[in-house]
């Protein structure tokens, strides 16, 4: 993706810290400043993936980061903004009437960014001043837009780290577009960005040339580049994907081939003796060292780009549930905007959003909010459950890395692993279980329209056939905690019944077709006729979608820009 174009105003206000989301603003006469890209560089070596009209087609937060207050002046020499004489300028400079305005658009939005923080912020960096009467949509204004204004060029359905990344990646290469986030929660990133175990993978499971494949291993670097520059806690602890039994062995060799077919770094088949200097309690034939596989808190990372994304100019808008999506038939009324922002977004309160195009990242929802904008609803998303065990703090020392098994292509998910966690704690699983509700965490969490809608519009029926026998052995070891035991002492002997707890859950958002296949890519959509040509479907975004975020927001980035001609 090439590098955004936009103006920028002289100001000698320095930028608090250096950054894709705080670019120096600079003066200069009839001249174009470049924005920095966000993270995924200059057009993907991959083509995008479209779901045709006619085929198919996340645990606890460990901390948040706080919202810095940037002085406006102080040290040495004063800091100053003088919009006041913007205009004079841009007269002296030789700007037109209309450049002049748009001139002013960067400096009132960062202006207006600078003010909310030094007002003072909630956690994440939103300011206080902004909050909502009980009950009240929450529109998070650093950004500068009002509540009454209600009118953007760019909408993002969905505030988890797909939709925030994609908001961050699409404001820092068009500077100059209003655009705005819709969240239906109070907080963000809070279902399956806040429910995950988070690992970042390193791409060795996916099929070669799968966009899986090719973001998950240029997300990954992407985390981590990101990580080190903002100063996001993370550990690049490694992973053993072991093989216990004989047979598991020659699965384990294609995997490894696999690996080095999606460009995954620095992988070594490995030997008892090896693992066992990397994992001292680990048992294992043999087994693969994924040296760059890690661990980070993923709602911290969201919570860091929902920042930059305000930082430039954004505005999120939460408790904002989409209740429905359509064209507007006429101008609103009194409106300056006429027919200039014709898709509009309303609520279940009631409220509307004007806007000229949208992104959709809903997640859990993805399919519904497709079926809203008159989209094709397939494929459809089935919620799976998945239930953590937690090692007992005193037997954290039995594991020092992300411990995997070596995967089945007979059944459809992965099977327990272990999973150190940023605050030292252990998890153990998941198991995966059908939930009874979309945002389901607990065993008995029960939505009627949910269970209609996966009986009589999803494929899960012929899923359930085809895997019966991993489908009730799931069950059962959800129910009965020695049968997830015996299991995870294949891996570490030493582990008892009595070292473990029941912890948290996530549950995925799984595609599926409707001949009970889970869609294992990801999938993008748009639609047809006039609402479907200014809509942009995330379809299907399952891990590693976190760890493939900044890639896959550059992959939207670029769609936004090619299919609506920003």
């Amino acid at each position: 993706m090439g590098e955004g174009k936009g103006q920028r105003l002289t100001t000698t206000l320095d930028p608090p810290h250096p950054g894709p989301s705080s670019s120096t603003h600079s003066v200069k006469r009839r001249e174009r400043v470049s924005v920095p890209s966000v993270y995924g560089g200059a057009g993907l070596p991959f083509a995008l993936r479209r779901a045709s009209p006619l085929a198919t087609g996340g645990c606890s937060h460990v901390g948040r980061k706080s919202a810095p207050h940037w002085p406006l002046s102080g040290g040495g020499a004063r800091e100053r903004l003088d919009l006041g004489s913007v205009g004079l300028k841009g007269r002296l400079l030789g700007l037109e009437a209309g450049e002049e305005a748009q001139a002013m658009v960067p400096a009132l939005r960062y202006l207006g960014s600078v003010c909310g923080l030094a007002r003072g912020g909630f956690p994440g960096g939103f300011s206080a001043a902004c909050a909502p009467a009980p009950g009240k949509p929450w529109l998070l204004c650093q950004g500068g837009r009002r509540a009454s204004t209600s009118s953007f060029d760019v909408v993002i359905i969905g505030g988890g780290i797909v939709g925030l990344a994609s908001a961050r990646a699409l404001i820092l290469r068009h500077p100059a577009l209003s655009i705005g986030v819709l969240e239906k929660e109070k907080d963000l990133a809070i279902h399956q960005t806040g429910h995950n175990s988070g690992v970042i993978h390193s791409g060795i499971y996916y099929k070669p040339e799968s966009l899986k494949a090719k973001l998950c291993v240029q997300g990954a670097a992407l985390i981590y580049e990101y990580c080190n520059q903002k100063g996001i806690s993370y550990k690049q602890c490694g992973k053993l994907i072991v093989a216990v039994e004989q047979e598991e062995i020659p699965r384990l060799k294609a995997l490894y081939e696999r690996g080095l077919q999606n460009g995954v770094q620095d992988l070594r088949l490995i030997q008892q003796e090896d693992i066992k200097k990397k994992e001292p309690y680990c048992r294992g034939l043999m087994a693969i060292d994924c040296p760059h596989t890690g661990i980070v808190d993923y709602q911290q990372v969201a919570l860091s780009f929902a920042q930059d994304f305000q930082e430039a100019g954004g505005s999120v808008l939460t408790n904002f549930e989409v209740e429905d999506i359509k064209m507007a038939k006429e101008s609103p009324s009194r409106s300056k905007d006429g027919m200039k922002y014709p898709v509009v977004i309303r609520n279940t309160k009631g409220e509307e959003v004007r806007c000229q195009y949208v992104v959709t990242c809903a997640g859990l929802h993805s399919d519904r909010i497709s079926e809203l904008s008159g989209c094709n609803p397939n494929p459809r998303i089935v919620p799976f459950r998945g239930d953590y065990l937690l090692l007992k703090p005193e037997k954290r020392y039995l594991v020092k890395g992300n411990i995997y098994p070596v995967p089945d292509s007979r059944f459809p998910f992965l099977g327990v692993h272990f999973t150190p966690r940023m605050d030292g704690s252990i998890w153990l699983g998941p198991n995966a279980v059908l939930a009874f509700k979309r945002e389901g965490y607990r065993p008995f969490d029960f939505s009627a329209r949910d269970i209609m809608d996966i009986i009589i519009k999803s494929g899960l029926i012929k899923l359930v056939f085809q895997n019966f026998s991993y489908g009730v052995n799931e069950m059962y070891k959800a129910c009965f905690l020695s049968a997830t035991v015996k299991h995870l002492q294949k891996f570490i002997p030493e582990i008892t019944i009595s070292d473990i707890l029941r912890g948290p859950a996530g549950v995925r958002a799984q595609a599926l077709d409707r001949d009970g296949n889970l869609v294992e890519d990801f999938v993008f959509d748009g639609g047809v006729g006039d609402i479907g040509n200014r809509i942009l479907h995330v379809r299907n975004a399952p891990s590693p979608a976190a760890t493939s975020s900044l890639a896959i927001s550059g992959m939207i980035a670029d769609e936004v820009q090619q299919r609506f001609k920003l």
